[in-house]
């Protein structure tokens, strides 16, 4: 894997989104920096080891490495173009659009099931969104090296995108939506799922042409979004008859 060598660099890193795998620091450090890479790693599920000097040198020769190294996922980050050129090839396609996950065993549980589902892309947003990580990895059981990822600054401009490209974008709320099994999905479909804790935004909202929910008959009314993302992807399949 390439790494990124430095503090602030390895800061900006993280904090820009950038697919982030794990970091070393040399063991000792201290510092505000530090501290801040701690926190910001720890907020994404970022692991972050310390080791000795002997083990960090195999890592970088520079001496302006201030102690800290960050490793980037090698996953190919695809365009959009590519992602709707790929899908157009199927009978039915069907893209993901995730807005903010943030969590990276949801992440990863999704990927899961976009795979086993035959998903032709996933879209993710770039900014507060879970990297693709080790656990991320470790928790889609590999799911990731098949998958086509897009990652994109603008969710919004995408789905207008996909619009023009004859997409339906159907989201997942509780907002002014229908039962998820009542809609058609045998048509080219972007299937969008939000945040953990806040549901898509409400600008992502407003470029769907369908929203949907699934019912529920506990006191919680909400599902985790790796279920809910399981039941929306395969009632598209059983539809299409896959």
């Amino acid at each position: 894997m390439k790494n990124i060598i430095g503090r602030k660099p390895a800061l900006e890193a993280i904090k820009s989104g950038e697919a982030v795998t794990k970091i070393y620091l040399l063991h000792g450090q201290k510092g505000e920096i530090i501290d801040e890479i701690k926190r910001a790693a720890a907020k994404k599920d970022i692991p972050i080891s310390e080791i000795p000097a002997d083990r960090f040198a195999k890592y970088t020769n520079q001496q302006n490495s201030q102690g800290v190294v960050a490793f980037l996922s090698e996953q190919k980050n695809y365009q959009i173009d590519e992602i709707i050129d790929a899908a157009k090839k199927s009978r039915y396609p069907l893209i993901l659009a995730l807005d903010t996950i943030q969590d990276t065993h949801n992440l990863g549980a999704i990927l899961r099931t976009a795979e086993c589902c035959g998903v032709d892309g996933i879209i993710l947003t770039r900014h507060n969104s879970a990297p693709i990580n080790e656990t991320v990895y470790k928790t889609s059981a590999g799911a990731v090296n098949h998958l086509k990822i897009c990652t994109v600054n603008n969710l919004s401009q995408a789905l207008d995108q996909l619009k023009r490209e004859e997409f339906w974008i159907i989201g997942s709320s509780l907002q002014d939506s229908k039962e998820y099994a009542k809609v058609d999905y045998k048509m080219p479909v972007v299937l969008v799922l939000g945040n953990e804790e806040k549901g898509i935004r409400r600008l992502t909202a407003e470029k769907c042409d369908i929203l949907v929910r699934i019912p529920m008959k506990g006191e919680i009314q909400s599902l985790n979004v790796s279920v809910a993302a399981g039941i929306l992807m395969f009632e598209t399949l059983r539809q299409r008859g896959s």
